[in-house]
């Protein structure tokens, strides 16, 4: 598909930067990770064995796995061939395999293809199975590299003094590099929680018990067998369950990648006002204009584009996670459509996760305009200045300080200077006290 005509920008406009998502999340590697579901299944039951499979020779087996592992966009156009007559995904590649079992010789053992299941034990592992290895493969390392690049960039500006503002005021001086350590922080913290969150499998047949199962081999654990199934695959099986997974588990893992957007969200703005307030500036980029009608603009696009992706992409997190544990009765088929954009926030999180890479690689210390800013606001010295004088007793040290710097006028060093000189201290405290400056006034 030419990507001019492509309805999202997911595969249109920034196609290139979310390329890698189509082994997990397109309609072809949703039919791949069913069929390896299948052949996985059957393999499992051949290693039980069933007794109608106890023949089935073992050396077979990489050739049934070559069915996933060398999976074409031919054999996913097959099998859309055959759901135009079956009208049911799931069947469709049911029926795929068993002419593919045909080729292979093994048509005497192909109605163990998707024994006693039901189409969602086959659903609820195939998405959350590719989910699992888009993020292990794609999205942690991206993120990964960005959370490197902020370390590098907190380690290179540690010792660079810098106005601090809350609510958007003055206040006590911190250091850039202390500021950036604090998102580095915070987004290790939410890594470590999302690789934590167990990726849920179901496998239960028709409405969760297993019924197809026991009725034909009621000799064997089967709930056993389920759980030593899906723990193959890497998952952790939901049991009990209806005839889907209650998705609660899954509803955690968006949950826990919203919160690191919400982090990313929360940089992108601090970098968007650090630039406004021209503690940094962008490098240039040859040929790129800022404004189609300002030839002075160099905007931050980056981290506009990012807060824009970022917060769409938690539009649907929140939605998933809030829509699919929510079924009628044993199921209703709205989980399957919606669990169809899964790829879609991962893809959005993707591109702003690259764009704030690209946003921050671009940013230049404007280290003058810093220090200018705390030269202009000396009256932020006060609470270190008070904090002294409380220790050494002296009356109502805030209070001084309060009046001296509320009074409408600019607290300059000279300010300060003089109101030190007035107290009636020692004359090492003094000395302590001029020691203080903006400059220095910013913690360990």
């Amino acid at each position: 598909m030419d990507p001019l005509m492509a309805i999202s920008p997911v595969d249109g406009r920034y196609a290139g930067k979310t390329a890698e998502l189509a082994a997990f999340f397109s309609e072809y590697a949703l039919m791949r990770y069913r069929v390896l579901v299948e052949v996985e299944y059957f393999i499992a039951l051949c290693e039980k064995p069933l007794p109608q499979l106890s023949e089935i020779d073992p050396a077979v087996f990489p050739q049934l796995r070559a069915l996933y592992g060398d999976f074409t966009t031919e054999d996913a156009a097959r099998i859309k061939e055959i759901e135009k007559r079956t009208n049911h995904d799931v069947k469709a590649v049911e029926y795929f395999l068993k002419e593919r079992f045909a080729a292979l010789g093994l048509d005497l053992y192909s109605e163990f293809i998707h024994f006693g299941l039901t189409s969602q034990d086959i659903n609820n592992t195939a998405t959350p199975l590719s989910l699992k290895e888009a993020l292990a493969e794609v999205y942690l390392p991206a993120l990964r590299e960005l959370v490197g690049l902020l370390s590098e960039r907190a380690a290179l500006w540690a010792d660079v003094p810098m106005l601090a503002h809350t609510h958007g005021q003055p206040a006590s001086p911190t250091r850039l590099g202390k500021e950036l350590d604090v998102f580095v922080v915070r987004l290790k913290e939410q890594l470590r929680q999302l690789e934590e969150r167990p990726y849920p499998g179901k496998f239960g047949g028709a409405t969760g018990n297993l019924n197809a199962h026991f009725v034909a081999y009621p000799d064997i654990d089967w709930n056993a067998f389920a759980e030593s199934f899906v723990a193959s695959l890497g998952l952790k099986r939901s049991w009990p369950t209806t005839h889907i997974d209650h998705y609660d588990n899954l509803s955690a893992i968006f949950d826990a990648l919203r919160r690191i957007n919400t982090v990313l969200v929360d940089l992108s703005r601090d970098c968007w006002m650090y630039i406004s307030m021209e503690y940094f500036t962008q490098q240039l980029v040859a040929g790129e204009v800022g404004s189609s009608t300002m030839p002075h603009k160099i905007n931050p696009i980056d981290f506009e584009n990012a807060e824009g992706n970022l917060t769409y992409a938690n539009a649907i997190y929140d939605y998933l996670s809030e829509k699919l544990p929510v079924s009628r009765l044993q199921r209703d088929l709205t989980d399957s459509t919606v669990s169809r954009n899964i790829g879609v926030p991962i893809a959005h999180s993707l591109i702003a996760i690259r764009s704030l890479e690209k946003g921050i690689g671009k940013l230049i210390l404007n280290e003058d305009r810093v220090a200018q800013d705390l030269e202009r606001n000396w009256a932020v010295v006060a609470e270190g200045i008070q904090t002294v004088l409380r220790r050494e007793g002296f009356p109502k040290p805030y209070e001084a300080l309060k009046a001296l710097t509320r009074t409408g006028e600019h607290i300059t060093k000279e300010t300060i200077s003089r109101f030190i000189d007035s107290l009636d201290i020692d004359d090492d405290v003094k000395a302590e006290l001029h020691a203080i400056t903006p400059h220095t006034y910013t913690g360990r």
